[in-house]
């Protein structure tokens, strides 16, 4: 008995949905799906108001201004310029994708007695109104109509996301405002360390706590993330306190400096949704952002660190010099003339004698070189065998010329390298030391 009632019953949402889908049917004129009807006659760069009410009963204003928009209401604040447009957009080609009844006698029926969403707008000095009520049965499509007007009619399901818009979805959520290409200074502050990042000539290099080359991309990484931070929320607009957010105390401070200006944000504590509080210190409103960027944060100055040895490159270099057991050899690139008469460079032997030298093996010496890398970076270089090294290597490369130092040592079973003028020394493959070395004694093989 009870599989009959289950079955009668879903015997008669299909038949309910099947006199829906030949009603709405019914009413489709032959190229309905070729010829659309507009909902609103109008382009959309002559939308100059909209005011939206959103499903939960807050509302939101904007006026256009020349080009920019501007949310007025409930409070002056800059929108989301990606958001408006689209808002404006949808509006301007919004399609009626059929008819449902041009004169209904109930509009609960649908959804729009009590409209879910409103939004109204002016163009061209009219004023136009758009009301969405529920979704169709099939939730393929919205219940809809225009202000005044009777008729109800259907447009996509897919649209309730672009015109149900509360204030927040509306408005700007950049974080930090600055000009992103004038940024040449960046500190992370935090209660166990500090890092310390400064841009010349297009190059960033930490100050603190080591001065040491960067790797470029990243610390442009960071900024990059920094300066295009989103909020996930507003949490206070008007905080009473700070220690509420763990922003008395934070647990970080990060400081952007851009030309004369400088950005600062607090960041606090964690707060819901992987999230976590934060404050620019020029504004008074506390928001949240995705929490992994304290990821970011927490890496130490080593990971920010340049890992390759050397800026020189096999073929930008045109001097090497490699010191092994006290013995050196040297080679330098050199133009000359082929058996054509044409200019050519190529690699010479200059010490400890003067000869040819066989190229290839000259830049597999040099690539074996500059593709050595750090893994990792210690302080302790007395203890990295830099007493007595292995190898050091002299490069001189680029235009102008800049000439590079790199010392190579073991220390037990681990390889090390120290650069001229950076501290430390950088832990390597210690395999590298020896692939080197084959290289350079291939060069003395005729």
């Amino acid at each position: 008995m009870r599989g009959l009632r289950s079955f009668l019953g879903l015997l008669a949402i299909l038949v309910a949905l099947g006199a829906y889908l030949y009603f709405v049917d019914s009413k489709r004129e032959p190229g309905d799906a070729d010829k659309r009807e507009k909902v609103f006659n109008v382009p959309s760069d002559a939308i100059e108001e909209i005011t939206v009410k959103a499903e939960s009963g807050e509302q939101t204003s904007l006026k256009k201004s020349g080009s920019d928009w501007q949310i007025v209401q409930p409070a002056e604040l800059q929108p989301d310029s990606a958001e408006v447009s689209g808002l404006a957009s949808n509006l301007a080609n919004l399609e009626v994708q059929r008819v449902i009844d041009d004169k209904p006698a109930d509009l609960a029926e649908y959804g729009l007695a009590t409209p879910r969403v409103e939004i109204g707008f002016k163009a061209k000095s009219q004023d136009h109104k758009l009301l969405l009520g529920r979704k169709s049965p099939t939730g393929t499509d919205l219940y809809a109509k225009v202000g005044d007007q009777p008729r109800v009619f259907l447009i996509s399901s897919y649209l309730d996301s672009s015109f149900n818009k509360k204030t927040f979805d509306l408005r700007d959520k950049t974080v930090l405002k600055l000009d992103r290409e004038a940024i040449g200074t960046l500190s992370v502050i935090m209660p166990a360390k500090t890092l310390r990042f400064s841009k010349s000539s297009g190059e960033w290099r930490i100050t603190e706590p080591v001065n040491a080359r960067a790797d470029f991309t990243s610390v442009d990484g960071l900024v990059s993330r920094l300066n295009t931070l989103q909020m996930k929320s507003i949490a206070a607009d008007q905080p009473g306190s700070l220690a509420e957010f763990g922003l008395d105390k934070p647990a970080a401070t990060i400081q952007l400096g851009s030309g004369s200006s400088q950005a600062t944000l607090l960041v606090g504590k964690a707060a819901a949704d992987n999230t976590i509080y934060v404050k620019d210190q020029s504004r008074p409103a506390v928001m949240t952002i995705d929490a992994n960027l304290m990821d970011e944060l927490k890496k130490d100055a080593g990971e920010f660190r340049q890992k390759d040895l050397f800026d020189a490159r096999a073929f930008n270099a045109s001097r090497i010099e490699v010191v092994r057991n006290g013995q050196s050899v040297a080679f330098e690139k050199i133009r000359s003339k082929n058996k054509e008469g044409q200019d050519e460079e190529k690699w010479r032997q200059v010490a400890p004698g003067a000869q040819d030298a066989d190229q290839t093996k000259v830049e597999n010496l040099l690539s074996a070189v500059t593709q050595t890398r750090a893994t990792s970076f210690t302080d302790a270089t007395a203890k990295a065998g830099m007493e007595s090294p292995a190898l050091r290597v002299v490069i001189r490369s680029g235009d102008p010329q800049k000439e590079e130092t790199v010392t190579f040592a073991k220390s037990g079973d681990k390889a090390f390298a120290s650069r001229a003028g950076d501290p430390g020394a950088a832990v390597i493959e210690a395999s590298a030391i020896d692939n080197i070395g084959k290289a350079l004694d291939e060069l003395g093989k005729k």
